[in-house]
């Protein structure tokens, strides 16, 4: 049975299943899903906790089999923990995997650890069985746009709020500017702010002084960023990646990607493709999907041809090429490829909003 993150809480109080799944690449929330899953089983008399940690091949499963059957002397329910950071089992996991979930006696509760899946792994038999067997919970990582939401929830469970209307929105999106992409950090924010500050509603000086900037940023995040229109965000998010030292040329290569796959897709539909077709064959899938709906029909030949040209001109610069008429910084030549990236599919595309 497939659980949302929200979905835990009021599932456990129900009584315990006897396998829990939980994947994903959200370290915070992982751990509190994890967390609840151990409260609720000590609460119901699991005092026994073994763990079992894969790690390669070579693991023996046989231990987690007979951990299972193993009858305890100090304690009548046992929670078993298994944990697989790589997320493949291997063949023989596989195979011990569906046997564990085939005879689990009623007096343990498993608790299996995983990173985040993809579509083939989560299709495999030893998933299935697990699945099959009790709950699987996917954690998904807070996007920007749910990171106000979050913080603003997590605010009113610790007794502190921030202020209605247009004053709490800014309030909310500065503090979901300065920890986007690191949620461990957000939670740490939260709760200095717990130990600054009594409960009640807190000012946008008050967060201001407090909250660090510990902003993490990817650099595939960016490209929604850019082809979202959301100017400000995108200047940020450059700027927090190179003060963290990622490369310039990966940063360029995501940046060309999109203009190339906005490329092959306008000449597709020019073509005659549907926009669909022409965007599957460009494999163009997920969020990037909904934006070029909104940008593709409006995009020019000579809009591609220009950002086309200024991606091969800006290659060079961050090759360490001198180029005429671009900032010699390769960081320079990045924000301006960016803006000019932003700017075109804002203005082409139908009335996008150029947000922060």
């Amino acid at each position: 049975m497939q659980l949302r993150a929200e979905a835990l809480a009021p599932q456990l109080a129900k009584g315990l299943r006897p396998i829990y799944t939980v994947y994903g690449d959200e370290p915070l929330l992982i751990q509190e899903a994890a967390d609840a899953i151990r409260a609720a089983a000590r609460a119901q008399g699991y005092s026994e906790r073994k763990v079992f940690t894969v790690a390669g091949a070579h693991f023996d499963w046989a231990q987690v089999l007979g951990a299972a059957q193993a009858q305890s002397l100090f304690a009548d329910r046992q929670l078993i923990e298994i944990r697989i950071p790589s997320g493949k089992p291997g063949k023989d996991g596989s195979e011990a995997l569906q046997r564990y979930c085939a005879r689990l006696p009623e007096d343990v509760v498993t608790l299996v650890s995983l990173p985040k899946l993809d579509k083939t792994q989560t299709s495999s038999a030893w998933f299935s069985a697990l699945d099959g067997a009790g709950v699987t919970l996917r954690v998904d990582p807070v996007e920007r746009r749910a990171l106000p939401q979050w913080i603003a929830q997590r605010l009113v469970a610790q007794g502190q709020r921030v202020a209605d209307g247009e004053m709490g929105q800014r309030t909310l999106a500065f503090f979901a500017d300065r920890v986007e992409g690191n949620l461990l950090a957000a939670h740490q924010e939260l709760q200095k702010l717990a130990l600054l500050h009594p409960k009640g509603e807190l000012s946008f000086e008050q967060i201001e002084s407090a909250v660090l900037n510990v902003a993490r940023y990817d650099v595939f995040k960016l490209s929604e960023a850019v082809l979202g229109g959301q100017v400000a965000r995108v200047l940020r998010m450059l700027e927090g990646l190179e003060a963290e030292g990622e490369a310039a040329v990966l940063v360029h290569w995501s940046l060309s990607e999109d203009i190339r796959a906005l490329k092959r897709v306008r000449d597709a539909v020019d073509a005659g493709k549907p926009l669909p077709m022409a965007m599957r064959e460009s494999r163009v899938w997920g969020p990037k999907e909904r934006l070029f709906e909104r940008i593709v029909p409006g995009l020019h030949a000579a809009d591609l041809t220009r950002l086309v040209a200024a991606a091969q001109v800006c290659d060079g610069l961050v090759k360490g090429l001198r180029q005429p008429d671009w900032p010699q910084d390769a960081w320079a030549g990045l924000r301006r490829l960016a803006l000019m990236l932003v700017e075109t599919t804002a203005a082409r595309g139908p009335r996008l909003a150029l947000q922060s």
